[in-house]
């Protein structure tokens, strides 16, 4: 089963950050171990910005679901011409392709970690 942490290693981010220590680590300038455990650190760091730090909540409406998957926990659903509100905007995005996890399915809970801003 896919753990939830790979998820946030698909975004944008998580890419830019892989690529860069893949790079790093070919041309000698990183060891494996090392990019390994920036690897581990990034994960822990997304999950708890996302938990304590990120309090804006969207809501959407309307819009078509064109398809949906549910396997190992993760709901995959693809949207079109959706509306989604926040306290600030109301914006309708043309496609949308939403991944939920149900954390309480890990099987190893991510250890916690404290940040500056959290102590």
């Amino acid at each position: 089963m896919a753990e939830a942490i790979d998820l946030y290693r698909q975004s944008v981010i998580g890419v830019a950050l892989i690529e860069t220590l893949d790079e790093m680590v070919a041309s000698g300038a990183l060891s494996p171990d090392l990019a390994m455990a920036v690897v581990m650190q990034f994960d822990k760091s997304i999950c708890h910005a996302l938990d304590k730090h990120v309090e804006s909540r969207a809501t959407f409406m309307g819009g078509n679901l064109r398809t949906y998957r549910y396997c190992d926990s993760i709901w995959t659903l693809n949207l079109r011409n959706t509306t989604f509100m926040n306290e600030e905007i109301e914006t309708v995005l043309p496609m949308v392709k939403i991944v939920a996890y149900d954390m309480r399915m890990i099987e190893e809970p991510v250890e916690p970690i404290t940040c500056q801003q959290c102590q």
